[in-house]
C-alpha cells in the first residue's frame, strides 16, 4: 500500500525448486511515487522524530533524577510520593519503549516506498510499548483519583488504598495488553503489529486509553469545585485557606498530567489530521514527563526543604572536617568525622561549665 496515496497495489513472488523468485513488478514500477513530495514528508517526520527525541531525553534524565530524589531522601518517603514514583517510572518506560520501538522499527530502511512498515519488526517490542502507554495514562488516571480522593475523605488508609492504586496501575494494563495480543495473533497476526487495521480490535487499547482520560477530566472539574467550596467556606481558616489556594494552583497545573489535552484527538480516525496528531501527541507529548518531574519534585517545597537541609549539613560536616584535620592532625587520622567533631566539641562545652560551677561553688 502506498501511505501517501491511499491506494493498494500487489507485488508477488514464486516458490520454486531453486526457492523463491524476486518480486514482481517491482516497487517503483507500480508505487505511485512523487520525489518532491515525498522529500518533503520524509523531511517532516524526519522534524517530528527529533523533536520528540529531544523531549523523550529530557524526560528521560528529569524523570531519573527526580526519581533518584525521592528514593533517597526517608524523610520524602510517604504514599502521596510513592504514588508520584510509580508515575516516574511509567513515564521512564514509556520513554524507553519509544526508543526501542523506533530502533527495531526503522533499522532497516532500504527505501522502498510501499514497504514503509517492515513486517521484521518484533511483536513483543509493540506489546511492550503498548504496555508502557497504557501504564502511563493508568497512573495519570491515579494521580487524579489520589487528589480527589484526599479531598473528599478526612480520613482514609492510605496504605490500604495504595495497594489498589498498584493493582490499578499495572495491574489493568497487564489484562488489555494480553487480551490485545491474543486477538491480534488469531485475528490479525499478519504484517507488522504496528499497524492497527483492525478497528476492533484496536479499540482494546484504545478504548482503556479514552475512558482514563474521560474519568480524569470528570476528577478534574470536580477537583475545582472541591476547591472553590473549600475555599469560600467560613469555617476555613488563614492557614487552612493558603493550603488550598497552593493546592487549587498545583491542580491548574495538573491539567497537562492528567491527559486532558490528549481528548482533542481523542475521538478521531486515526487517519484524520495525522500531521497535527504526530506533531501533539509526539512531540508536544514527549515533554510531559519532564513537566511531571518539575512539578511533582524540583518544584516542590517539601523536596527543596529537604535538600537544603541535607546541603547544610553536609556543608557544615565538610567544615568541620576541614578544621578538624588542621588543628588535630591525630583526631583526623583516627578517622573522626565532622558530625563526630561537633558532638566531642558540644561533650567538651558541657563539661568546661560542669568544672566552671563545681569550682566557682563554696566548699561546704
Amino acid at each position: 500500500m502506498s501511505e501517501e496515496f491511499n491506494e493498494f497495489v500487489k507485488v508477488r513472488r514464486n516458490c520454486t525448486e531453486d526457492g523463491w523468485s524476486d518480486i514482481f513488478p517491482h516497487y517503483i514500477d507500480v508505487c505511485p511515487f512523487d520525489d518532491n513530495k515525498t522529500s518533503h514528508l520524509g523531511k517532516y517526520y524526519v522534524s517530528v522524530k527529533a523533536l520528540y527525541t529531544v523531549g523523550y531525553s529530557t524526560s528521560l534524565v528529569s524523570l531519573t533524577t527526580a526519581m533518584v530524589i525521592l528514593c533517597w531522601f526517608r524523610k520524602l518517603h510517604c504514599t502521596r510520593n510513592f504514588i508520584h514514583m510509580n508515575l516516574f517510572v511509567s513515564f521512564i518506560l514509556r520513554a524507553i519503549s519509544v526508543f526501542i520501538k523506533d530502533g527495531v522499527l526503522y533499522a532497516e530502511e532500504d527505501g522502498n516506498h510501499c514497504f514503509i512498515h517492515t513486517v521484521s519488526c518484533l511483536s513483543a517490542v509493540m506489546v511492550f510499548f503498548h504496555y508502557c502507554v497504557l501504564s502511563n495514562y493508568f497512573w495519570l488516571f491515579i494521580e487524579g483519583l489520589y487528589l480527589f480522593t484526599l479531598l473528599v475523605e478526612t480520613f482514609f488508609p492510605e496504605r490500604r488504598y495504595f495497594y489498589w492504586y498498584t493493582i490499578i496501575g499495572w495491574g489493568t494494563p497487564t489484562v488489555c495488553v494480553t487480551v490485545w495480543a491474543v486477538l491480534r495473533v488469531h485475528f490479525d497476526g499478519i504484517g507488522c503489529w504496528d499497524i492497527n487495521d483492525n478497528a476492533a480490535i484496536w479499540w482494546v487499547i484504545k478504548g482503556p486509553v479514552i475512558a482514563s482520560i474521560m474519568i480524569n477530566f470528570v476528577l478534574f472539574i470536580g477537583i475545582i469545585i472541591i476547591l472553590v467550596q473549600k475555599l469560600q467556606s467560613p469555617d476555613i481558616g488563614g492557614n487552612e485557606s493558603s493550603i488550598y489556594l497552593r493546592l487549587a494552583r498545583s491542580t491548574l497545573l495538573l491539567i497537562p498530567l492528567f491527559g486532558i489535552h490528549y481528548t482533542v484527538f481523542a475521538f478521531t480516525p486515526e487517519d484524520v489530521s495525522k500531521r497535527e496528531r504526530l506533531v501533539f501527541e509526539l512531540g508536544l507529548g514527549s515533554f510531559q514527563g519532564f513537566v511531571v518531574a518539575v512539578l511533582y519534585c524540583f518544584l516542590n517545597g517539601e523536596v527543596q526543604s529537604e535538600i537544603k537541609r541535607k546541603w547544610r549539613s553536609w556543608t557544615v560536616n565538610r567544615y568541620f572536617a576541614v578544621d578538624l584535620k588542621h588543628r588535630h592532625p591525630s583526631l583526623a587520622s583516627s578517622g573522626v568525622n565532622g558530625g563526630t567533631q561537633l558532638s566531642i566539641l558540644s561533650k567538651s562545652s558541657s563539661q568546661i561549665r560542669m568544672s566552671s560551677l563545681q569550682a566557682e561553688t563554696p566548699a561546704t
